[in-house]
């Protein structure tokens, strides 16, 4: 006799248990009563005809099954939740509004351009822009204080998140002319680089904040503004990696010098254009998006 297939509903509740690690804490998020929790667990491992949980455990702990069936849960809940939100958006009509984060690596130019038209094709919705670098535009989006974010980072996507990878950016490492490192002929070796104060941005992200990008000394200065970085740099105060585009004047016009150093010394990065799965942008934002694709 085959099993009754389960409802999304009862998927939702064993992915909840999951996450929250409790059947009280799941019937908190949801709004429900324990005993309706338990319920719905009992009644779903019925319908499979096994256990999805270890029983006699302090927390829920799935078995073997239960965490195959997990899996299957979370891509149709997803799946659901997506289906949701374009019905919805479908039934507004499109947006008024659109939240979008974008990394201080993305060119202003070409963000520029890209907004000139967007103003023209779409003169009611009004538009906010969020800078935050590295985590800082995917927390934005997790937190859906923005539906559109613009990311440099090369990481394993969360699952909630759809990201499309578009457009480069050079990044160099760069120097006063002045600094210890651009003062050598050869390439010095990776315990002399660490041996100088790196500049690099803080990571805000709360899913990253501890991952190191490009971090190379042992001696790390901090900081929140990219203008104030590059200023750090022309004082010589030590060295960090840049975008060409930000620092092509500089090293033009010799106030600043790419450095030969032995692990990236430049590199072409992607961005990645991400919004939630279950937050779909409309069709203002799905304009912008492939705007930012075609631009060149």
């Amino acid at each position: 006799m085959t099993a009754a297939a389960p409802t999304l509903e009862q998927l939702r509740v064993l992915a909840t248990v999951a996450d929250t690690g409790s059947f009280s804490a799941a019937a908190k998020r949801l709004g429900r009563s324990q005993p309706v929790v338990s319920y719905m667990i009992t009644t779903l491992e019925s319908q499979l005809g096994f256990a999805l949980f270890e029983r006699g455990k302090r927390r829920p702990i799935l078995t073997e099954r239960g965490a195959v069936v997990l899996a299957h849960a979370r891509r149709l809940c997803l799946s659901g939740d997506e289906l949701a939100a374009s019905i919805e958006n479908l039934r507004r009509g499109g947006e008024t509004e659109l939240a979008i984060a974008v990394d201080p690596l993305f060119p202003a130019v070409r963000l520029a351009g890209v907004l000139r038209e967007f103003a023209q094709i779409h003169p009611a919705v009004v538009l906010t822009l969020r800078t935050e670098p590295l985590g800082g535009v995917l927390d934005l989006v997790l937190q859906r204080d923005c539906v559109i974010g613009i990311s440099v980072m090369v990481i394993e996507w969360p699952d909630l998140i759809e990201p499309r990878e578009f457009g480069e950016v050079h990044i160099v490492a760069v120097a006063a002319p002045s600094h210890p490192l651009a003062t050598q002929r050869e390439t010095p070796s990776i315990s002399a680089v660490r041996e100088h104060v790196q500049l690099a941005l803080r990571d805000p992200g709360s899913l990253t904040q501890d991952a190191d990008f490009s971090i190379t000394g042992l001696h790390t200065w901090r900081v929140t503004d990219l203008g104030l970085k590059l200023e750090m740099l022309r004082a010589g105060i030590g060295w960090g990696h840049m975008p060409m585009h930000l620092v092509a004047d500089d090293l033009a016009h010799g106030r600043l010098v790419t450095l030969a150093l032995p692990t990236r010394p430049g590199v072409h990065q992607r961005f990645t254009l991400l919004h939630r799965i279950d937050s779909p942008p409309g069709p203002a934002g799905r304009w912008l998006m492939q705007a930012l694709i075609d631009w060149h």
